[in-house]
């Protein structure tokens, strides 16, 4: 794997230059001082040695670097923010707040690639084409036109170059993630080989717009019989993997909270209805709108809400969904027992965690709020108490579970923002009561029992036969037991190294003290060069020793 990574660090040498010097420039180079490269570590340096963004905190400097880096670094940071069980509340609130900040494509640019993409000349596919976007993101972006049946739309398309871009750039991520995770202890419990594993698959489906358009027509369909909520029609003919063409939301968009509130419209009950939209999607439908920033809400007349940019979804399947469900269970009895077993089953446990203070800890989190009012609850604040639990004991959820506890918290947010008196753990309340009722239905219950069932089956089944299996192996004697030795190659290396080292010593005083031709001033010349050998020998085998830590150390 070092070989390989290595080869594909040194293809991408001249984009490697460019990271490397926004890591220097923003004082970001100590993360991978773990690297034994010289070619990368004189890279890794900003001109003068020192950092040029000196007073502000190494979350923001992240921050800023990602930006910086373009496209495949934003969209890295944003699926980061996710994580703050890996990465903790203070740099997830940091990545949360990355946006593109690049220029826009040239309207020719976006022209040839709308043309390219749908077979026909703009004028053929729109009435009027507005050449200035509406807005500029790291993906693609978004320009208004009319269709010429009457249609006011807006069509997004995909920024030229950047799949490119992105692929060079997951390349390049993927090989350091696999350096990181070797040679820089402090980073490696983050995961970052797996992290990137996931990402590279989120970006790809980010890039394909067909993905997009796909997420919103299953939110069309879902919502189809709901009045209050308004999910964009999508003109299929005019789509495809770089274009996206839908109807135009007119109404005002949640980020203005000025032009809100003078618009005379009960902004609580729009927050209520945003609110259950989203609890409707993940309780309901288990297929959710992952980013409820207000950027992607819009207020339409009749206080109705629509919703954009369907393109960071999440989805809980049955397993999450029971497991999730025991969770709930679990915090509304008031069981510190079984949520840390949940907790437990959800996660991965490293093998030293202490599962009595972890159920201690949960036991004090639950007991900051039992018995107080569901308004008086913030379901952010309690789910950030809870993640930061969870990775105090360093036990690492789901992608799939991270996704959804960084929804509702950005959710509570989002609602408060545009009322205060929202309280999303009373809106929660019903749905929780639902999932409760249906955890219990006889219908589930002979779900979970017919599961069982198979799962019994199949072990009742095999487990004859691999026991016939493994005693046939035994009688012919081709039973064998393998043996995995870890980190044994270091320890043997360093016994041998001293025991040489002892051997040439002991040699070399003898040549010594027996003065032993050929001779130099009196001293014996091999016995000389014995005793300088055996000192570098051991002088090599200290410095290993006090880099590992101590005598005892398998790394």
């Amino acid at each position: 794997m070092k070989i390989e990574a290595l080869a594909r660090l040194e293809r991408y040498t001249k984009r490697i230059a460019e990271i490397a010097t926004v890591l220097g420039k923003y004082g970001l180079a100590d993360l991978f001082g773990g690297f034994k490269y010289t070619w990368l570590q004189d890279r890794l340096k900003s001109a003068d040695g020192q950092s040029l963004t000196d007073g502000v905190t190494q979350s923001a400097r992240v921050r800023m670097a990602l930006t910086e880096l373009g496209t495949t670094f934003i969209k890295l940071g944003q699926m980061l923010s996710t994580r703050a069980d890996l990465l903790g509340p203070e740099l997830t609130d940091e990545l949360s707040q990355l946006q593109a900040n690049v220029p826009p494509d040239p309207s020719s640019v976006a022209r040839a690639t709308i043309e390219a993409e749908l077979g026909q000349p703009i004028e053929q596919l729109f009435a009027s084409f507005e050449d200035t976007p509406l807005a500029a993101a790291s993906v693609a972006q978004v320009h208004a036109a009319r269709l010429h049946t009457g249609h006011s739309v807006v069509v997004k398309v995909r920024r030229a170059g950047v799949a490119e871009q992105a692929a060079t750039d997951v390349e390049i991520v993927q090989a350091l993630a696999e350096l990181l995770e070797q040679h820089s202890p402090s980073l490696r419990s983050y995961q970052p080989l797996a992290v990137v594993r996931q990402f590279r698959r989120t970006l790809l489906r980010e890039l394909d717009l067909t993905y997009e358009r796909q997420n919103q027509e299953e939110f069309g369909r879902n919502f189809a019989e709901d009045p209050t909520v308004c999910i964009p029609e999508l003109f299929s003919e005019l789509c495809s993997h770089q274009v996206v063409t839908m109807q135009r939301m007119n109404g005002l968009i949640g980020t203005d909270i000025e032009a809100l509130k003078q618009s005379g419209v009960d902004l609580g009950e729009f927050a209520k209805r945003g609110a259950n939209m989203y609890l409707e999607m993940v309780f309901r439908d288990g297929f959710y709108h992952a980013d409820p920033h207000p950027g992607n809400l819009f207020l339409l007349p009749g206080n109705i809400v629509g919703v954009i940019d369907c393109g960071m979804v999440g989805r809980i399947d049955e397993d999450l969904r029971d497991e999730v469900e025991a969770l709930l269970f679990g915090v509304v009895e008031n069981d510190s027992e079984l949520v840390a077993e949940q907790v437990l089953r959800l996660g991965s446990v490293p093998a030293d965690c202490s599962r009595d203070k972890l159920r201690a800890d949960l036991q004090e989190f639950m007991a900051d709020y039992t018995g107080h009012p569901l308004n008086e609850v913030h379901v952010g604040a309690a789910l950030s108490s809870l993640v930061e639990i969870i990775r105090n004991h360093h036990i690492v959820l789901p992608p799939s579970l991270a996704m959804l506890l960084k929804t509702l918290i950005v959710l509570e947010g989002t609602s408060r923002r545009f009322s205060p008196d929202v309280s999303l753990a009373a809106l929660m309340q019903p749905y929780c009561t639902r999932l409760m009722l249906r955890r219990f239905s006889p219908g589930r219950i002979a779900k979970r029992a017919r599961r069982s069932f198979r799962v019994w089956n199949r072990l009742l089944t095999a487990l004859p036969r691999d026991i016939t299996d493994m005693m046939a192996r035994f009688r012919d004697g081709s039973f064998t037991v393998h043996l995995d030795h870890r980190h044994l190659d270091p320890i043997v290396n360093r016994l041998v190294l001293g025991i040489l080292t002892a051997a040439i010593f002991l040699g070399s005083s003898e040549l010594w003290s027996r003065q032993a031709a050929p001779l130099l001033y009196g001293v014996s010349i091999f016995g000389a060069l014995g005793y300088a050998v055996s000192l570098f020998f051991g002088w090599r085998l200290m410095r290993a020793i006090r880099k590992s830590g101590n005598i005892q150390s398998k790394d």
